[in-house]
Formats: structure tokens, C-alpha cells, sequence
């Protein structure tokens, strides 16, 4: 699970803005409208000369717009964004459930370290390979643990990294839709497939956020 999820973190385009792209209602608006009704996010990229959807960001690792960008990842040597974020979760918590895994089978040769040495089952050497093994799983892990701490918190109020302090400054998040809808905008609704790296045909098609162009907003949102 942990080598599927990764390739498909790297090998999945995280969502390219359409050449042209242009929003359905954008010549619908009023030219008179305020900028709050129109939305608050940048609608064109200067330096991919495109327009810009909502909740997309220009990478300049990538040097492009990506849908719904969360962050730019040395490794996965990609950017994590709208069509690849659910696959990037999924990797974080299989890569902590390995690790927690190795460290309590590694957690007796860590106790044996520090008895007596005529009661040791391994060499010296053996053993303190194993005590730094059990170490630095330890200290992935629980690193891991924040990480998805972190996300989970992202996930639940419907919020990336990068719109992060976007969010502190309203009153009430306008992607926020219920911890419920959040987890579905990202993981889909079919909960069988919420944990593999894959979306049922259904959730394609019916999930826009999945696609990264448009996202649903509360009605009583309050910048």
C-alpha cells in the first residue's frame, strides 16, 4: 500500500489549468459587483499567462498553475494538489502505521540494550543497530504523527496549506462545508474506496473538487 500510494502520488498530474480557462459565470457577473461577490482569489496568472481557478496556485518549482495546490514535495518530487492530495494522505498514514509496526517489534532489542550484557540474545554490535533502528523509527513516526495531525485538521475544515492563513483572516471559511463534506470533497463518497489510491467512476464525475476547477462554497460565508 505504501509503494502504490507513493507512485501514484508522483505519477499523478495534481491538475493543470485548460489553456484559455475562464470561468463559467465570469462573463455573467456584473461589471459593477464588488470584489467580494466576485470572490477574493486572483482569477489570472501573469506568469503562465492563463486564467486562474479558484484555489489554484502558481508553482515555481513546476513553474505552472496547480489546481488546488497544497505544497510543492521533495519527495515525491511533485506538487501535491487537487487530483493527487487524497494519495498523498494515504501515503502519510501507511508510512505511519509501517513505522509504528517496526518500532514495537524493534521495541524488546531496545529494552535489551539496557540490561545487563550477560543477558544479551545478539552480539554488541547487533544490538545497537537495532537500539538506532528503533530510534530513528521512533522519531519518524511520531514526526509522521504531527504531519498527519496537521493534515487531518486541513482536511476536516476543507483548507490547504497555502490558504491556511487565507482562512484565519475570515470570519467563516467559505470551503468549509461540515467535516463530513470536507472528507468527501477529497476522499470521495464511496467509502470503500477511501482507502486505496483510487476514485470510483461515480465520485469523478459528480465531485468537482476532485477535478480541481470548481468548488463548492457556503452560502453564509462571511469574509
Amino acid at each position: 500500500m505504501i509503494l502504490w500510494c507513493y507512485l501514484m502520488v508522483v505519477f499523478t498530474d495534481p491538475g493543470s489549468v485548460p489553456e484559455n480557462w475562464r470561468h463559467d459565470a465570469e462573463d455573467s457577473r456584473d461589471p459593477g459587483s464588488s470584489s467580494e461577490e466576485q470572490g477574493s482569489a486572483p482569477r489570472y496568472c501573469s506568469r503562465c499567462q492563463n486564467g486562474k481557478p479558484p484555489r489554484s496556485h502558481h508553482c515555481s518549482v513546476c513553474n505552472r498553475c496547480v489546481l488546488k495546490m497544497d505544497h510543492h514535495c521533495i519527495w515525491v518530487v511533485n506538487c501535491v494538489g487537487a487530483r493527487n492530495y487524497k494519495y498523498f494522505l494515504l501515503f502519510l498514514v501507511y508510512t505511519f502505521a509501517e513505522t509504528v509496526l517496526d518500532t514495537l517489534v524493534l521495541l524488546p532489542n531496545f529494552i535489551e540494550f539496557f540490561q545487563d550484557e550477560s543477558r544479551h540474545s545478539s552480539s554488541p554490535g547487533d544490538i545497537a543497530i537495532l537500539f538506532l533502528a528503533f530510534v530513528l523509527n521512533l522519531a519518524f513516526a511520531l514526526s509522521l504523527l504531527c504531519f498527519i495531525g496537521m493534515h487531518t485538521s486541513l482536511v476536516t475544515s476543507n483548507t490547504t496549506s497555502i490558504e491556511v492563513y487565507e482562512r484565519k483572516k475570515s470570519v467563516s471559511w467559505k470551503y468549509d462545508l461540515g467535516w463530513r463534506r470536507n472528507l468527501e470533497q477529497v476522499f470521495g463518497t464511496k467509502k470503500l474506496f477511501w482507502f486505496v489510491p483510487l476514485y470510483s467512476t461515480d465520485d469523478v464525475h459528480n465531485i468537482p473538487a476532485i477535478r480541481g476547477l470548481e468548488f463548492p462554497t457556503r452560502s453564509d460565508a462571511i469574509v
